[in-house]
């Protein structure tokens, strides 16, 4: 009797034990910008991927996760050192959440050489597409030259001739440039790089005044590009010549901060809150039911990051250790996108379409964005083929 006490007691131990295993948290390490002038860019994919957790009542996939957020103060130094932190000190596996691509090059090497998973919501630098890939890391965003060879091919579609160019001086800025470049089928009578913490743009307005393109493209994210545009505004250029844009230099939170001023730009996107799909139209919903700001399309790839991390965590039941197993699960990318189709091409880089947005008066007459044609159909990347994955 004694021994079949102590076996019973044994077994429900056991059990419980098994029981507390299957639910521990998977914990997944948030490296992004909370702070400064950009500081709503991280916050927004935050709170987008929260979004998805809080769906599933604090779990991905069915699956228990811990979101461990931390501020990079978008300074590669600090990504680095959270990155060691979270892979050695505590045991994480599962990273997300830069937004710049100079953290992005000092911290996910790190990353993804130290056995971990990398997905990225946003910044998607050309040499980690091509010959740097790595199977560890996927992007969910976008690679960054196709982001802005939509805005090159939107002004080649518009009928512009020549335009004046303008980026921030670091790799996303540099991949910008080369991205519109390439689409962009009418001559370049200006490039410029600025600082990526400018805050007078007076010399680039006199040069564009005085190279007299036909439109100018720019890229400024955050902070940045809400100066950049008020200035514009202010030096009476928009007035004189058009703009056309990537989704970054007209997100949400800039919409608002420039106001009618926007009216009548022209805006290349993967996504917008107006598309006719249910997954977008829940998430649209559950923003606005939850946040009380703009929403911006940095949340709508953080939420989407989240989504397909739960894709890959669902069918491995959260079990992490077999890291080949959860890649072979996350490249398959079985997860409904707010923005539509999505795939992972073969490096692990988005094929998605294409759309020309434009900034229009809204019914209360205040500016929206407004979806128009499709740019680009199943669009990749210019450097997969690098890749040897």
């Amino acid at each position: 009797m004694k021994m079949k006490t102590v076996l019973l007691a044994a077994a429900t131990s056991a059990a419980m034990a098994a029981t507390a295993w299957a639910q521990e948290p998977v914990k997944v390490g948030m490296i992004t910008t909370l702070s400064g002038p950009a500081g709503y860019l991280g916050q927004d994919i935050r709170d987008g991927f929260q979004l998805a957790i809080d769906a599933e009542g604090g779990k991905l996939g069915g699956v228990p996760v811990a979101l461990m957020v931390e501020d990079d103060g978008l300074k590669p130094g600090n990504g680095r050192q959270i990155a060691d932190r979270f892979l050695n000190n505590e045991g994480v596996k599962l990273f997300t959440g830069i937004v710049f691509s100079n953290v992005a090059g000092a911290t996910v090497p790190d990353i993804v050489d130290g056995g971990a998973i990398y997905v990225s919501p946003n910044a998607a630098p050309s040499n980690m597409a091509g010959r740097e890939c790595h199977e560890n890391y996927f992007v969910v965003s976008w690679q960054n030259d196709s982001l802005h060879e939509s805005a090159g091919q939107n002004a080649t579609n518009l009928g512009y001739k020549s335009a004046f160019v303008l980026a921030p001086n670091y790799q996303a800025g540099k991949d910008a440039i080369a991205g519109f470049k390439r689409f962009f089928k009418g001559e370049i009578v200006g490039e410029v790089y600025t600082r990526l913490d400018q805050t007078d743009f007076a010399a680039e307005m006199a040069q564009i005044r005085d190279a007299k393109p036909e439109v100018v493209f720019q890229f400024h994210p955050g902070g940045l590009g809400i100066t950049f545009m008020r200035q514009y505004q202010q030096a009476g250029l928009l007035d004189v010549v058009p703009m056309v844009v990537a989704e970054p230099s007209m997100d949400g939170v800039i919409l608002n901060a420039v106001g009618e001023a926007a009216i009548g730009i022209n805006v290349s996107s993967h996504w917008n809150s107006d598309f006719d799909n249910e997954a977008n139209k829940a998430f649209v919903a559950a923003w606005q039911e939850a946040y009380d700001r703009p929403l911006t399309y940095y949340a709508s790839q953080g939420y989407d990051a989240a989504r397909a991390i739960a894709s890959a965590l669902e069918a491995t039941g959260g079990d992490l250790a077999d890291i080949g197993a959860f890649r072979d699960a996350l490249r398959k990318a079985d997860f409904q996108s707010v923005r539509g189709k999505f795939a992972f091409g073969p490096n692990q880089h988005p094929v998605q379409d294409w759309y020309a947005l434009k900034v229009i008066a809204g019914e209360d007459g205040k500016p929206v964005l407004k979806t128009g044609e499709r740019i680009l159909e199943d669009h990749s990347d210019a450097y997969g083929a690098e890749c040897a994955l």
